[in-house]
Formats: C-alpha cells, sequence, structure tokens
C-alpha cells in the first residue's frame, strides 16, 4: 500500500508539471505569432506609404505613350501602374465587357472596349461605369471600327481570377475583375497590351461614366501593428505571472 501511495505522489506532479509545460509553449508561440503579425503589419504600412507617393506623383506627372511591345517583357505593377497615358487609335465595336462593380454611384458595370492604337496593337480600354439599367444597352454590338479618338487615363494591371469569392466566367459571359488575359481569349483579341487603361472624367451627363479610379487607400497598418503588439505584451506577462510568482514562494521559504 505504501509503495502504491508513493508512485501515485509521483505521478500526478509529473503530469501536472507536462500541462504547465505545455501550456507555457503554446502561450510562447501565441507570442511569436502575434510578434510576426505586427512585424507583417509595419512592412505593409511601409509598401502602403510607398504605393500613396508613387501613385500620387504618377496621376499628377505629364502624360506619356502608352507603353508598346517593346516594353512588355518583364511588366510589372510598381514600375507602370497608375501612370498617366494616353492612347490614339479607334475602338472595335462590337466587343464590350461588362464586369460587375461597385462605385461611388452605386452597383452596375465596367463597360471594357477594346481599341487599336494606331501602333497596331490592342488595349482594353475600360471606358467607365454604367448602372445595372444601362447593361443591355451596352452589351449590343455597334459592329465596325469607331472613328479615330484619343483616350487620356491611368494605366492599371491586369485583374486575373475573378473577383472576391467569385470566378470569372467567360463562357457565360459574367465578369468579376478586368481580367486582360482572358478577357482577350474570350473575345479573339490578338496582340493585347497586358494592362488596361481607366479612362479620365467624362461628362457629367454621359455614360459610361468615366474618371471613377478610386486613387485614395486606406492606410491603417499600424493601428494594427500596435494592437498585435500589445496582445503578445500581455500574453507575455499572463505567461511570466506564475514564474514570478513562483519565485516569490521559494524565496519567502527559504
Amino acid at each position: 500500500m505504501i509503495g502504491r501511495a508513493a508512485i501515485g505522489t509521483d505521478a500526478a506532479p509529473s503530469k501536472g508539471s507536462a500541462s504547465r509545460f505545455l501550456l507555457a509553449l503554446a502561450g510562447l508561440l501565441g507570442v511569436l505569432v502575434f510578434l510576426g503579425l505586427g512585424i507583417w503589419q509595419l512592412e505593409r504600412r511601409v509598401w502602403k506609404l510607398d504605393l500613396i507617393v508613387r501613385v500620387d506623383q504618377r496621376i499628377h506627372a505629364p502624360v506619356v505613350a502608352a507603353p508598346g511591345p517593346q516594353s512588355w517583357s518583364g511588366f510589372k505593377a510598381p514600375d507602370y501602374e497608375y501612370r498617366h497615358v494616353q492612347l490614339s487609335g479607334r475602338f472595335q465595336g462590337g466587343a464590350n465587357t461588362l464586369v460587375q462593380a461597385v462605385t461611388e454611384l452605386g452597383g452596375g458595370y465596367w463597360v471594357l472596349t477594346p481599341m487599336r492604337d494606331d501602333r497596331g496593337f490592342t488595349v482594353l480600354v475600360n471606358r467607365g461605369f454604367v448602372p445595372q439599367e444601362r447593361k443591355a444597352e451596352f452589351q449590343q454590338q455597334s459592329g465596325g471600327l469607331t472613328s479615330p479618338t484619343v483616350v487620356d487615363g491611368l494605366l492599371r494591371i491586369s485583374e486575373p481570377g475573378g473577383g472576391f469569392l467569385r470566378s470569372n466566367d467567360p463562357a457565360a459571359n459574367r465578369w468579376y475583375s478586368r481580367d486582360v488575359a482572358a478577357i482577350a481569349r474570350a473575345r479573339g483579341l490578338t496582340d493585347v497590351a497586358p494592362y488596361f487603361i481607366d479612362a479620365g472624367a467624362s461628362g457629367a451627363d454621359s455614360w459610361p461614366r468615366g474618371g471613377l479610379t478610386v486613387v485614395t487607400f486606406r492606410n491603417s497598418h499600424l493601428v494594427y501593428a500596435l494592437t498585435w503588439f500589445a496582445l503578445a505584451a500581455m500574453l507575455a506577462i499572463a505567461l511570466a505571472r506564475p514564474i514570478l510568482a513562483g519565485r516569490r514562494k521559494r524565496d519567502a521559504a527559504r
């Protein structure tokens, strides 16, 4: 009986020590995760501030010609996105693509029309926004090439795949993002630039309504970072309290 009691007494502290060790390990892992998330938010803040400065400089810079095929190799968003560009050519009638959108004017569609540049390549131009009730009007085919025109706007990078939880469905002609490559394939377009252009502001009574590109960016990354760091600090304090309490008890017992 004495031997059994001794075995049971030794086993209980072992199990308790193992539980405390695992709990402390999980807490330490949590602290590291929170610190990592805080650091990531600081890195995102640096990226966002750089984006804000870059976009502000580009939208106010002098207009330049839209990049031609010689610039398409290694085309990257940080080097080109939001540049103020100009395109001269003809819209190709009968090839509108309507992409679902929500803007300051409400829900509706972006109207993307291919434009054949005078230099011999095609660019998708987001001519602007139309409300839901005008969808059928801009889906109708007009046929042929339109008269020569010039488009001023902001260069944007293709948005492959679709929108949030919704994939583009070219077969059903349902589009949730401005996916240049997919739209070009669906419309049988060739020599298409790897970007599209958001046309500049149009008249207040005209459709499509251009000039609705969002060029302001929410920057709450510092708040998020401080939140994660605060959580890391609180968890670290919670982990340290039992250790400090144990030390005080041992010091008092001496």
